[in-house]
């Protein structure tokens, strides 16, 4: 393949590199992808995809306990954690056969290999071939960050491993307050492991609405995962069948597993940047304009990689972007503002737009409408747990700024409210759309009495 020429080359398999490749090719042009390890990337092969299917795991129990308020009666049970992880690995396997399958099927060139740059307009592969190309796209994603500067950082796993474990551990640490260590908390306590969150901050979640932060970690507690606020890990040492979790308050615990979730950064190691000029920032990124073209022109970024906002999704709609920008004359600019997002912990957590903090200080005058209820299916069973809903709406526009929910089926919910905020949608548009009833989403559109917060 040394010499040949074409129009994109795209470094990394992963959602926003195959979009752009398959939308460029539907143009006419002549695509190379290149990918070291499986097509898909982070989100098909150890992210979101096989996290959903732990998830729905985690979750029978409820189901099953849940089921005696409705007249059934459950016998014994089990789980066979091994037989979770041979599934997922079956699934992730046929969604990888489908990704590389689509890309051929529009005529793009694959090729399993690391790529990086070599100097302007071209690419070199591992295995030293040297390709030339007109156009080339970065979408080499993130990485788990692992711990730099503690004893027995090698007796800690990160989530590139958790979907690779052979045993289900009794007793897990983990390690973060983001979205992948509630997540994981929420999977391992509804396997029924001894589970344990330590976060270096006050709350989890930061960036979210409060409201839902105070709530997740209310019901999270509620479910029997210990909560281990402003706690620092400082060494991990092993012991015969278990680790020693050492705490820089001086404790110590025992735990079968310490698992890492304290944060992504973006993959641009070894991608031979230098050779063209390209500077990363602060934690690695790569910088882009509204078109993710990078500094140098004819090199462009989507993804994780450009640390705009790291969602799956975005990144689709980036490298879909780029490719009607770049080859099908149609520029376009991605608008970050308005992003439906899910944490599937359980309760499950769907928000999209700004947070009433956000709103706050951004300068708007808001008004707020919220509702806290036990959902039906709640009621009958008899368990506790409650649902959480607030709109943030701008009370000189009556325009909706922001959706946030805390319950059952959110992210499934919230995704419909993203609609209706990127049209614009007025809190008197929820008001006169009729309720679809019984069902939780009705309280969206009637919640009619503004919050007044209780005189103090």
């Amino acid at each position: 393949m040394s010499g040949t020429d074409f129009d994109l080359f795209v470094i990394g398999g992963g959602s926003g590199g195959v979009r752009a490749a398959r939308i460029a090719a539907g143009y006419g042009a002549k695509v190379a992808i290149a990918e070291r390890d499986r097509f898909g990337g982070t989100c098909v092969i150890r992210g979101c995809v096989p996290k959903k299917l732990f998830v729905y795991a985690s979750r029978f129990a409820d189901d099953f306990e849940d089921a005696r308020g409705f007249g059934w009666t459950v016998g014994e049970r089990s789980f066979d954690w091994a037989t979770l992880v041979a599934n997922k690995d079956r699934e992730i396997a046929r969604i990888e056969g489908v990704y590389e399958g689509n890309l051929k099927l529009k005529g793009v060139t694959t090729i399993k290999a690391r790529a990086k740059l070599d100097g302007p307009g071209h690419v070199k592969l591992d295995d030293g071939t040297r390709i030339t190309a007109k156009t080339i796209l970065i979408a080499t994603g993130g990485q788990p960050v692992r711990y730099a500067d503690i004893p027995g950082v090698d007796n800690v796993c990160v989530s590139d491993d958790i979907f690779e474990l052979k045993e289900l551990p009794r007793r897990i640490v983990v390690c973060g307050g983001g979205y992948i260590a509630v997540e994981f908390a929420s999977i391992f306590a509804g396997l029924g492991v001894e589970t344990t969150l330590m976060h270096r901050g006050e709350k989890v979640l930061r960036g979210f609405d409060e409201e839902l932060r105070d709530g997740l970690m209310e019901a999270m507690a509620a479910r029997g995962i210990r909560l281990m606020m402003k706690t620092e890990i400082i060494g991990v040492a092993a012991c015969p069948g278990s680790f020693n979790v050492a705490l820089a308050n001086g404790e110590t615990m025992e735990t079968d597993l310490v698992f890492s979730a304290i944060g992504r950064a973006p993959c641009t190691g070894d991608l031979g940047l230098e050779t063209v000029g390209i500077e990363t920032g602060a934690k690695g990124e790569i910088p882009v304009d509204d078109y993710s073209e990078t500094s140098v022109p004819g090199i462009y970024a989507v993804g994780d990689v450009t640390d705009r906002v790291n969602l799956t999704p975005v990144a689709i709609r980036e490298g879909h972007a780029f490719a009607d920008t770049v080859f099908g004359n149609r520029p376009v600019k991605v608008d970050h503002s308005v992003v439906p997002t899910g944490v599937f912990t359980t309760p499950e957590i769907g928000t999209v737009g700004l947070t009433e903090e956000v709103a706050r200080a951004t300068g708007y005058e808001i008004d707020l409408y919220k509702a806290r209820f036990r959902p039906l299916r709640n009621i009958v069973s008899g368990r506790d747990e409650r649902t959480l809903m607030k709109l943030v709406v701008d009370a000189k526009t009556d325009r909706v700024l922001g959706c946030h929910m805390m319950g059952p089926d959110a992210a499934e919910i919230v995704q419909m409210a993203g609609v209706a905020l990127t049209m614009g949608a007025s809190k008197a548009d929820f008001d006169a759309t009729i309720a679809l009833h019984p069902s939780a989403a009705e309280e969206l559109v009637t919640m009619r009495d503004k919050w007044v917060p209780p005189a103090v």
